[in-house]
């Protein structure tokens, strides 16, 4: 939304991001993000803890939501929500500073869990043919650690995202429809 850098800063940000999920592979880092990749990540982090500050005063004010993300401190990535920087394996006092910052935040918003979450587990092979684009790798990695999570007691439907569509929709919507009203 800023004139003139807005967008070229936001390009930058995406660059980055996807450099750094690549070389992640999803989780925790293989080789840990230099203070430049380490401050994107940084400021990513900080971005989505705007919009959940946003998302809590519209509740506030008597606001309900339905997300496709939640995050979560329990399990280092990107790729499942929660913080990029690994604060154990960062390199340099500035990455450690970030990762330790961007710990806090994630707790700060995973200590607010949802109402309801709902969990579509599906495994890797089926979820690559249906997202070919997806390196199959990176699917194994999300599909193991996914279940895993708790979301600090939130309360989990599980549903089987392999089952046929209508059902699956229809059984989503029902418990959303349950928890709203």
């Amino acid at each position: 939304g800023l004139p003139l850098i807005g967008a070229p800063f936001g390009r930058f940000l995406v660059r980055k991001a996807e450099k750094s999920h690549a070389e992640a592979g999803g989780s925790a880092s293989k080789s840990p993000p230099g203070a430049a990749t380490g401050a994107v990540m940084f400021a990513l982090s900080l971005w989505r803890a705007w919009k959940f500050r946003q998302m809590l005063g519209r509740h506030r004010r008597g606001g309900a939501f339905i997300t496709d993300r939640y995050p979560q401190d329990e399990i280092p990535g990107f790729y499942f929500d929660g913080t990029g920087l690994d604060a154990a394996k960062a390199k340099g006092w500035f990455v450690r500073f970030l990762a330790r910052r961007e710990q806090r935040l994630y707790q700060w918003m995973a200590g607010y869990p949802p109402a309801l979450l709902i969990r579509l587990n599906i495994d890797a092979d089926t979820a690559h043919a249906r997202k070919p684009d997806h390196k199959l790798a990176s699917l194994r990695v999300k599909t193991a650690v996914f279940p895993k999570i708790e979301f600090h007691g939130a309360t989990i439907l599980e549903i089987d995202s392999r089952d046929p569509y209508p059902d699956v929709l229809k059984t989503a919507l029902a418990a959303a429809q349950g928890v709203l009203s």
